[in-house]
């Protein structure tokens, strides 16, 4: 399933879930109220205030992990795009006749790289696509060294770019496959229902609901987790990284 559609049915679990929440929370404060007025909500304040704090950090830091891994995947997939930049460049100092395949490669390596972001979400598509410059990172490599081996200053121009460009490789793969992980998801979907479930136990204070606060409560909790997740997606949704692929758009059009 697409993660966004993954995103939004979550979000509707937590709007639906948190408004059924709050309902089963006043009823059973109601019931509470009847059989003793008095102590039905004594001494709970700070039980309610310390579910309502945990909620509020566990959604601050989801949130502030997922802002620093969509900064983390920008700068790798710029960082990949100077490397390879870098890497075509120091072709330059090895022997001309060497140069035209190796150039091919590059050409295949980047146009591989840009599919790979275009299919993002077929992901058979996009492992073909990873396949092919994997492939082409692997000829880039041993045709270098080949053209090198006769020259140490080729050698240090043009090895120590190209050994970056694949790590950068390997590191963008990496952090690309990297999310909120599910405990977490988990823990946010259920602790949302059950600050909603303390929410409607205090509402039965005053005897009559609030429609317009349980639904404004839920709301406010399904739009905030489905952001959190779209913004750790990073490849799709309203918040992504497609700006950090025009350096690889450019770099192809100097290719041609």
């Amino acid at each position: 399933m697409n993660p966004i559609t993954v995103a939004l049915v979550l979000s509707g679990v937590i709007l639906v879930g948190t408004i059924v929440s709050v309902e089963i929370g006043y009823r059973w404060g109601l019931r509470d109220a009847r059989h003793s007025v008095r102590l039905s909500h004594e001494g709970v304040t700070s039980v309610e205030a310390s579910a309502y704090a945990l909620l509020g950090l566990l959604l601050a830091f989801s949130f502030a992990g997922a802002t620093n891994r969509l900064e983390n995947k920008r700068q790798v997939v710029v960082d990949e795009a100077n490397a390879i930049g870098t890497a075509y460049l120091r072709v330059d100092v090895l022997p001309a006749e060497a140069q035209p395949p190796i150039r091919q490669q590059f050409k295949r390596l980047v146009n591989a790289r840009i599919a790979a972001h275009e299919h993002r979400n077929d992901p058979a598509q996009a492992d073909r696509d990873l396949a092919v410059m994997a492939n082409a990172q692997e000829q880039i490599w041993s045709m270098a060294v080949a053209a090198s081996a006769g020259s140490s200053t080729a050698s240090f121009l043009v090895i120590p770019p190209l050994n970056q460009m694949i790590d950068l490789a390997t590191i963008r793969r990496v952090a690309l496959q990297y999310h909120l992980p599910g405990l977490i998801v988990t823990l946010l979907i259920v602790a949302s229902i059950l600050s909603g479930l303390l929410a409607g136990y205090a509402m039965s204070k005053r005897m009559r609901r609030s429609w317009f606060h349980v639904v404004a409560y839920g709301l406010l909790l399904a739009m905030t987790i489905y952001t959190v997740l779209d913004v750790d997606q990073a490849r799709a949704g309203l918040i992504n990284i497609d700006i950090s692929y025009q350096p690889l758009f450019d770099l192809r059009q100097t290719l041609k």
